[in-house]
C-alpha cells in the first residue's frame, strides 16, 4: 500500500525524456492608465519583464519542479535568445539538454505583454518552415540515444516543426522496442500521426479539431475519444477546463476527474503540467488513476499562478491533503460529488482503489437509514472516528420492504442517501438490493466494519472476511429507546 507521500516521492524517481518544440516564453509586466493619442490602443507603463521556459521546455521545468531529471531534446536558432533561453534551462539543473542548433529559423519565443492579470497582446518570433533533412536526423538520434536511459518518452508538440512524421515516427518506435510508455501532447489536425502513442493528452478544441466531434458532455466526449483512439490506438486523457479531465480506454470505462482549482487566473501552461506529472507517474509505474489523480491535482496548483508556471513537491503535497479527502472519481454511470447522494459501485471501487493508494483505513457501516434519528447519527460518528474514510451502505427500497413491510420506506433510497452524505464524516454512500451486504464488503474491502452492539461480533455479515484480511469489527454504543419504527408508529398515532 502506497502512502501520498510516498507515491509523490516515487516521482523524483524518474527520468522523462522529452522531445518538442522548445520556447523562450518572454513576460512584459505593467499597468494601462491611458489610452495612446497616436491610435486606440493602450499603453503600458513597464514595470519588470520576466522570462521562462516555455513549450516542451516548460514541460522539462515541469518534470523538475515535480523531482524528475529530463533529458530534453529540441531544436534553438542562433541567437540572443537561445543563450537565454539555454541559461534558464542550466539554472533550473537536472536537464540534460540535446538542442539541435539551426542556422535558418531562430529560437522560437513567445512575448505577452500583461496589465495586472490581463493579458493585453503577444508577439511571436518564429519561422513557419519546414526543418531541413540534417535537423531532423539529429534530434532522431537524439531520441535513439537518450530514450534507453529514461523511463518514459513525452512528445511535446506545438505545431512549430520539430516534430515532424518521421521524428513522430521514430520516436515512437524508439520507445516501443525499450519498453517506454509514450505520451503526446497534440498539436495535429488528425491524431493518425501518433499512431503507437501510449497516451494522447488533447484539449476539448484539439479533440474536436481532430474528429470533428463536439466534447461538451461527458457522452459527447466518449464518442469523440472513441472517434481518437480509432485514428491512433492509443488511449486518450482529455483535459476539460473547468470540468476537470477524463480518461478513455479501449474496452475499459471512462475515468472523470473534476477540476481541482480553487481559484482560476492563467490556464497557460497548465496542460503542460498534466503531461509532466503524467509522464513523471507513469515512469515511476504508478497506476494510470494514480498518476491522472497527481496530474489532476497539480494542474490545479498552477492555473491559480499566472504565466506558464510549474508545480513543486512541497505545493503537491498541500493541494493533495487539501483535495484528497473529498471523491472526485465519476463511473461512467453517474457522478460522485460532494453534493450527490448515492454512489454507483463501479465509482465507488475507484475510489476505494484510490484510498488505498494513499494510506486511508476505509470503514463500513449498513442500514435502512429511513428515518435518521440520534441513534443514527451516534453510530455514524463512531463509525467515521474509527477510520479515515466511511463507505455508508444503505438498503435498497426494495429491501427495505422486505425487511419492513409494504409501507417502508418512508423515503426513497435516493433522499436517504442525500441525508446521510450531509453529514459529516460520511464519505461515501452505496446501496445494496441483497438480503445482506455481503457482496458489497467482498467488493469494497473495508478495514473496519461498523454495527450496533445490539450485534455479536461473529454475527457481523462481513466481519469474518473483513478480519481475515488484517481488519476489524466494530460494535458501537447505542442510543436507547432510538429506532425508525418506533418514530413511524408515534407518526401514525398523531404524536403520541
Amino acid at each position: 500500500m502506497l502512502h501520498a507521500a510516498s507515491m509523490i516521492h516515487a516521482l523524483a524517481q524518474s527520468r522523462v525524456a522529452i522531445v518538442g518544440d522548445v520556447v523562450l516564453d518572454h513576460y512584459v509586466i505593467g499597468s494601462v492608465a491611458r489610452i495612446s493619442p497616436e491610435a486606440p490602443v493602450p499603453v503600458l507603463q513597464v514595470a519588470r519583464d520576466l522570462e521562462a521556459p516555455g513549450g516542451a521546455a516548460n514541460v522539462a521545468a515541469n518534470v523538475v519542479a515535480l523531482g524528475g531529471l529530463v533529458d530534453l531534446i529540441g531544436v534553438v536558432g542562433n541567437d540572443a535568445s537561445a543563450a537565454r533561453l539555454i541559461a534558464l534551462l542550466e539554472k533550473i539543473g537536472r536537464i540534460e539538454l540535446g538542442l539541435v542548433p539551426c542556422k535558418t529559423h531562430p529560437t522560437i519565443t513567445k512575448t505577452r505583454y500583461v496589465s495586472g492579470q490581463q493579458q493585453i497582446v503577444r508577439v511571436d518570433r518564429e519561422s513557419v518552415a519546414a526543418y531541413d533533412e540534417a535537423v531532423t536526423e539529429d534530434l532522431i538520434a537524439g531520441v535513439r540515444e537518450r530514450i534507453k536511459a529514461c523511463d518514459c518518452l513525452v512528445l511535446s508538440d506545438y505545431g512549430k516543426g520539430v516534430l515532424s512524421d518521421a521524428v513522430i515516427a521514430a520516436a515512437i518506435a524508439a520507445a516501443r522496442e525499450a519498453g517506454k510508455p509514450v505520451i503526446v501532447d497534440p498539436k495535429r489536425p488528425t491524431f493518425e500521426p501518433y499512431r503507437g502513442a501510449s497516451f494522447i493528452t488533447p484539449n476539448r478544441k484539439e479533440l474536436t479539431a481532430a474528429t470533428r466531434l463536439a466534447c461538451g458532455t461527458d457522452a459527447e466526449a466518449a464518442i469523440a475519444a472513441a472517434a481518437a483512439m480509432d485514428q491512433a490506438d492509443a488511449a486518450i486523457l482529455l483535459t476539460r477546463s473547468e470540468q476537470g479531465m477524463s480518461l478513455f480506454r479501449s474496452a475499459q470505462p471512462p475515468i472523470h476527474l473534476k477540476a481541482e482549482a480553487r481559484e482560476v487566473f492563467d490556464v497557460s501552461g497548465a496542460g503542460d503540467t498534466v503531461v509532466a506529472s503524467l509522464a513523471l507517474g507513469l515512469g515511476a509505474k504508478l497506476p494510470i488513476e494514480t498518476a491522472m489523480r497527481i496530474a489532476n491535482i497539480a494542474a490545479g496548483v498552477v492555473v491559480a499562478k499566472l504565466g506558464t508556471a510549474t508545480c513543486s513537491v512541497d505545493e503537491l503535497k498541500e493541494a493533495w491533503a487539501r483535495h484528497v479527502s473529498r471523491p472526485s472519481v465519476r463511473a461512467d454511470q453517474g457522478v460522485v460529488d460532494e453534493d450527490d447522494g448515492l454512489t454507483p459501485l463501479d465509482a465507488a471501487k475507484q475510489i476505494r482503489a484510490l484510498w488505498e493508494q494513499e494510506g486511508f483505513k476505509v470503514g463500513f457501516a449498513n442500514g435502512c437509514f429511513d428515518l435518521l434519528h440520534p441513534g443514527h447519527v451516534g453510530l455514524l460518528r463512531q463509525a467515521a472516528a474509527a477510520c479515515d474514510r466511511l463507505i455508508v451502505a444503505i438498503n435498497s427500497d426494495a429491501s427495505v420492504r422486505a425487511l419492513k413491510g409494504d409501507l417502508r420506506p418512508v423515503q426513497d433510497q435516493e433522499s436517504r442517501a442525500r441525508v446521510l452524505k450531509a453529514l459529516k464524516g460520511v464519505d461515501l454512500v452505496v446501496v445494496f438490493d441483497d438480503p445482506t451486504p455481503l457482496a458489497l464488503v467482498e467488493a469494497l474491502y473495508p478495514d473496519v466494519i461498523i454495527k450496533g452492539a445490539d450485534y455479536k461480533e461473529e454475527d457481523v455479515v462481513g466481519g469474518a472476511f473483513v478480519k481475515a484480511r488484517g481488519g476489524r469489527v466494530l460494535l458501537a454504543d447505542l442510543i436507547a429507546g432510538q429506532s425508525t419504527s418506533a418514530l413511524v408508529k408515534r407518526a401514525q398515532n398523531g404524536g403520541g
